[in-house]
């Protein structure tokens, strides 16, 4: 029986330009098929992000995209890194997971968050409610998701979502993967504790990422829940290179901001990793600065994750 691996890898290609990397809309479409096609035999997954006005009005949404990316490449499981419950209902959400979920045979990673980025939420003309009451309406809307996928009809009555003998078939089976985001301390771990099969989070220094995982397991712990039962999961930016200098070149400023990405020569990467790995990550949502040439992804394939396999 072979070994689990030590960590397993998804990739991201950007839906728009991120402020790491240059997208050419003309061009786009090809990069894409280019980045995927190698993508695509290498990591275990491929993702999709959910913003509609995020540092550049380019951009494609991200539940079209994971669609066609799940018909084009059969063989990969398909995640969200994370989609924002404030932007479509849960409800749909539901009937959404529950359709691609048959379609392409039980490959849906939903990754799920309160959201967060207060100007596209202005400029789409939606409510922006506090902290407090996103993730309130979160903790409501996996309630509701989970609802429709278990019973049909199901019924649901909250603060914020109600349902009524709503019918969500073909009920998803096996049933997506649950991966909730979200750092916060106090409340958002407790939803994540209560109900995510995966968790994710931003790439963060060592410590502040220590500080998150000694969070949930208390939240685990208060309310019963085996804290190994919840896959940790992270969503670093990579910049790599041959030459370990030209790749903090390359990182520049972003390697003292409060969301560092890893960087370095591919002993340094590979370094880096096996320290999450040691803290109990063992899943990255990895995404790559250079999109048009994939010099990097490439690098890293070869020489950074058979050491994780």
């Amino acid at each position: 029986m072979p070994s689990k691996p030590l960590m397993e890898f998804g990739y991201n290609p950007p839906s728009g330009e991120r402020g790491y990397e240059t997208i050419r809309p003309r061009e786009y479409m090809g990069d894409l098929h280019r980045a995927l096609d190698v993508a695509s035999q290498s990591f275990q997954s491929l993702w999709t992000s959910d913003h509609l006005n995020y540092t550049t009005e380019w951009r494609l949404e991200c539940w079209t995209l994971l669609t066609w990316m799940a018909a084009r490449y059969p063989g990969p499981q398909l995640g969200t890194v994370v989609m924002s419950n404030s932007f479509r209902s849960p409800s749909l959400m539901a009937k959404m997971a529950s359709s691609i979920q048959h379609l392409t045979y039980g490959r849906l990673i939903l990754g799920y968050g309160a959201g967060w980025y207060e100007p596209e939420y202005r400029s789409y003309g939606f409510d922006y409610p506090s902290a407090r009451t996103r993730i309130e309406m979160l903790d409501e809307g996996v309630r509701v998701m989970k609802a429709m996928w278990a019973d049909s009809p199901a019924n649901f009555s909250g603060e914020y979502y109600h349902v009524d003998n709503v019918h969500c078939e073909p009920l998803p089976n096996p049933l997506p993967i649950l991966m909730l985001g979200g750092g916060g301390e106090r409340r958002t771990l407790r939803v994540v504790a209560e109900h995510a099969d995966w968790w994710n989070d931003v790439m963060r220094p060592v410590d502040q990422l220590q500080r998150k995982l000694d969070a949930l397991k208390v939240h685990c712990e208060a309310i019963g829940r085996d804290y190994d039962s919840i896959r940790k999961t992270l969503a670093p930016r990579f910049y790599l290179h041959r030459t370990h200098s030209k790749a903090l070149e390359m990182a520049g400023d972003k390697m003292t901001s409060d969301q560092p990405p890893i960087a370095g020569d591919p002993v340094a990467v590979t370094e880096q990793l096996m320290e999450l790995v040691e803290m109990g990550f063992d899943f990255s949502v990895a995404t790559f600065p250079q999109f048009q040439e994939l010099d990097d992804m490439k690098l890293f394939v070869n020489e950074v994750m058979p050491h994780f396999s």
